[in-house]
């Protein structure tokens, strides 16, 4: 494959058509499998998803997707995780019990609270529109995959469990719901994650999927 061409993992839970139509207007070509050698041959990597965590791993476990993709990540290969997809890169969710992710970042994935943090209920899922901020101790996303980026550009999310990294470093953006700070961005080595939709939040959007295929 060469550079420009990208894999969407097909583990039949993804947003498939959108994402693909999203890497297509940034130029990629894009192929929709869940073919392991399809995979491991692939320049880029992208793992949508949408439903539940223990969903979404027990489809990869029964496809044997669950090495493909380790194999993937440590190979250096960029893969990036959209929404579950993001979630399924941690080691743990809390979600309906608990459930082993791939690993590829520490951490787990928790309950968006059903309060603000002054104790007033709250909307869940976690729907719409939201800004983007830089973490604690950043202030811009230079060199990041947020690059051209600037702080308080909103995604398009919608989610009721949050990733919680357990390095700092892997924290990359966040928006804030009910005061609290929630994981937007997530990165760790060649591995990214996106807890919003890209292919779904207009030019902020494409500008992250542009960025992740020029890596």
């Amino acid at each position: 494959m060469t550079v420009d061409e990208v894999v969407v993992v097909d583990y039949g839970m993804g947003n498939l058509l959108s994402v693909q139509r999203g890497l297509e207007y940034c130029g990629a070509s894009v192929t929709v499998s869940a073919d392991h050698k399809v995979i491991l041959e692939a320049s880029k990597v992208v793992l949508p998803g949408v439903g539940a965590f223990i969903d979404g791993m027990s489809e990869l476990n029964r496809q044997g997707l669950t090495e493909t993709l380790k194999e993937v990540a440590n190979k250096g290969v960029p893969l990036l995780g959209i929404c579950l997809g993001m979630q399924m890169l941690l080691e743990e969710s809390e979600e309906f019990g608990n459930s082993k992710g791939l690993g590829l970042i520490s951490g787990n994935v928790i309950a968006i609270p059903m309060t603000t943090i002054s104790g007033e209920p709250q909307k869940i899922p976690h729907i719409g529109w939201n800004a983007l901020v830089t973490p604690e101790k950043k202030n811009s996303w230079i060199g990041s995959l947020l690059k051209d980026i600037e702080p308080g550009e909103a995604g398009y999310f919608d989610h009721s469990y949050m990733a919680s990294p357990s390095n700092l470093e892997h924290h990359i953006a966040n928006c804030i719901y009910g005061g609290r700070t929630i994981s937007a961005v997530i990165g760790n080595k060649n591995v990214f994650g996106c807890q919003f939709h890209p292919e779904k939040s207009g030019e902020v959007g494409l500008t992250i999927l542009r960025n992740f295929l020029a890596l």
